[in-house]
């Protein structure tokens, strides 16, 4: 079996702008995520803003059967053109795993088809990730919750559509909860929404973090269905 195609997107911008997050980040959250999912086996590639059409390119996007996508002081800037070819991959199957502040990311607004927003608070408190559908793929092998010493804080009220499955809900030592971990389908692609990851703490380093989003990527992976048939049919099919 061939290993699952992943292509880790992300902006790539906070790490040529601020010495704090290059200390932190020196090969680019890009970079952590990669070599952290590299002993999972699987097939990855990086892309990055800046890269031509965003390193998201048809042919790059035809070879990706999961896209992770981080975001944060550029959404704006990513092409319509290009939202419009990641969409399309994910009605027809690609698996998409959205990070932390890519909530409002061009794509994840438009497949959730509202703003996306949510209160936060950057003082450094400590976050307990709780685990609360254990028997859901993504939870495999996972504690019954994750503690991470240092986090940015994000609260309710999260507008997106109530998530298919919620699999996480993060607590903080400011008192407030959040939907930190959100499954949907989209056409025939599936979605996870996976809360953890500001660009000025090492969260992307963690293997319990690697693990949470390797378990994503193959629980998002496309199945290998009949793709389904559309359109007017002139003839009885019995």
């Amino acid at each position: 079996m061939n290993p699952l195609r992943v292509t880790v997107w992300h902006e790539y911008r906070h790490e040529k702008l601020d010495k704090q997050v290059a200390d932190v980040y020196p090969e680019g959250i890009h970079g952590a995520l990669a070599k952290g999912l590299a002993p999972y086996g699987f097939d990855i590639h990086t892309a990055t803003l800046d890269e031509p059409e965003h390193g998201l390119t048809q042919e790059a996007l035809d070879n990706t059967d999961v896209l992770t996508w981080w975001g944060h002081m550029a959404h704006e800037e990513v092409s319509d053109e290009i939202v419009d070819r990641v969409q399309e991959r994910v009605l027809n199957g690609m698996g998409l795993i959205v990070l932390h502040s890519g909530h409002l990311s061009k794509i994840f607004r438009r497949l959730m088809g509202t703003g996306c927003m949510l209160r936060w608070r950057e003082a450094d408190e400590k976050e307990r990730i709780w685990t609360v559908d254990p028997s859901h793929p993504i939870c495999d092998g996972l504690p019954e919750y994750i503690e991470i010493d240092e986090a940015e804080m994000y609260g309710e009220h999260f507008d997106i559509p109530p998530p298919d499955t919620l699999v996480f809900i993060s607590w903080f030592e400011g008192g407030e909860v959040f939907r930190s971990g959100c499954c949907y389908q989209r056409g025939q692609g599936k979605i996870f929404y996976f809360r953890p990851g500001h660009e000025t703490y090492p969260i992307f380093h963690l293997p319990i973090v690697h693990k949470v989003i390797a378990n994503a990527i193959n629980w998002a992976k496309p199945v290998t269905n009949m793709a389904p048939v559309r359109g007017n049919i002139p003839e009885f099919m019995a």
